[in-house]
Formats: C-alpha cells, sequence, structure tokens
C-alpha cells in the first residue's frame, strides 16, 4: 500500500531489501531490466523461503514501475563467518569480498546490544556454561551488526548516487525496533 501511494504521487523510490544480499544486485537488475526471466534470477538469487508470498509482490511493483531495487544485505556465508569466529574475521577476506560487506563497522555495547542480548538469552543451550553463552551471544551481535552496517550503508550510497529518490526500505523488525540497528546505523 506504501509503495501503491508513492507511485500515486509520481515519487521516485528505490526499493531496497534486507532480504537480498550485495553480491546478488546485477542478477536482480538484470531481472528487472528483462535480462532474465523469474526463474533464472531466483535460481542464483537465493531468495527467502518466503519470497513468493512476502515480497514478491513488492519486487513485481517497483519493477512495473521502473524503479529499481536494492540487494542491502552482506551475503548470509559472510554473516555465518562473523557469528563463528566473530568481527576479527572480516580482516582476512578476500578482496573480491569486500564489497560485500560495509566498509565501517561499529559494534557497540549499547541499548541495542542489551535488547539483543536479552533476546539471544531466550534460546540458551543448558549445555553452556555463561562464559560460552556470553561469547557466542556476541559474536551472533557482531553477526547483526555486519548485516545492520551493511543495509545502512547501502541505503546511503542509494541516496548518494540517486539524490532526490526516495529510499524505502525493507527489513526484520528487530533490526529497526526502537530506531536502533539498521536505523541507527
Amino acid at each position: 500500500a506504501l509503495l501503491e501511494a508513492l507511485a500515486r504521487r509520481g515519487v521516485d523510490v528505490v526499493l531496497s531489501l534486507e532480504m537480498f544480499e550485495r553480491d546478488v544486485q546485477p542478477r536482480l537488475d538484470d531481472y528487472l531490466a528483462g535480462r532474465i526471466d523469474e526463474d533464472e534470477f531466483l535460481d542464483g538469487a537465493r531468495p527467502w523461503s518466503n519470497y513468493a508470498t512476502d515480497y514478491r509482490p513488492l519486487v513485481e511493483f517497483a519493477r512495473s514501475q521502473g524503479w529499481p531495487v536494492l540487494a542491502a544485505n552482506v551475503p548470509r556465508p559472510l554473516a555465518a563467518r562473523v557469528a563463528r569466529e566473530g568481527l576479527a574475521t572480516l580482516d582476512t577476506l578476500e578482496t573480491e569480498a569486500k564489497p560485500w560487506i560495509a566498509r565501517e563497522m561499529h559494534c557497540p555495547r549499547d541499548e541495542y546490544f542489551e535488547r539483543f542480548a536479552e533476546a539471544m538469552g531466550q534460546h540458551s543451550v543448558e549445555t553452556q556454561s555463561a562464559k560460552e553463552m556470553e561469547a557466542m551471544t556476541w559474536r551472533f551481535y557482531e553477526a547483526q551488526c555486519v548485516k545492520d552496517e551493511t543495509m545502512a550503508e547501502s541505503i546511503a550510497q542509494a541516496l548518494e548516487s540517486m539524490p532526490g529518490r526516495v529510499i524505502v526500505h525493507m527489513n526484520g523488525s528487530f533490526h529497526s525496533d526502537f530506531g536502533l540497528g539498521t536505523v541507527s546505523r
């Protein structure tokens, strides 16, 4: 409804999505431009399992309007690597992978961390010690920060490269609740 209202008003929109990762942007662009069909697009775009019901209508509406769609997120394998090994693992990335993550990374122990740690505490494993749980929570929070920083940088770059356009970013609520996460980054 929001996208339809903006279209009726003639607003130039860029649809930004957490659900697609930076490395699939060329494939997404090819699909939007009609150079590949939807099956080929989805075959290499790693869509979420709820794509057809939840995000496809957004992409198709943007496509019908000729609006760009931004694959804003970090590739899942990189975020998973941070969750396993910690933020320092990004220093060891190959040159080809560096464009897929934000150039700057901030991971403060702030209100966002406190809310994240509280949510993670609901998923604790009985066999873990408190110290192991704390270390795991921190690594998972670092992975969350990588996602937030990358999405925020993607949005900022789109604003800079496409002045005058309105960016409509879609993400899971935890990334933006209380003005934290991606919003604050």
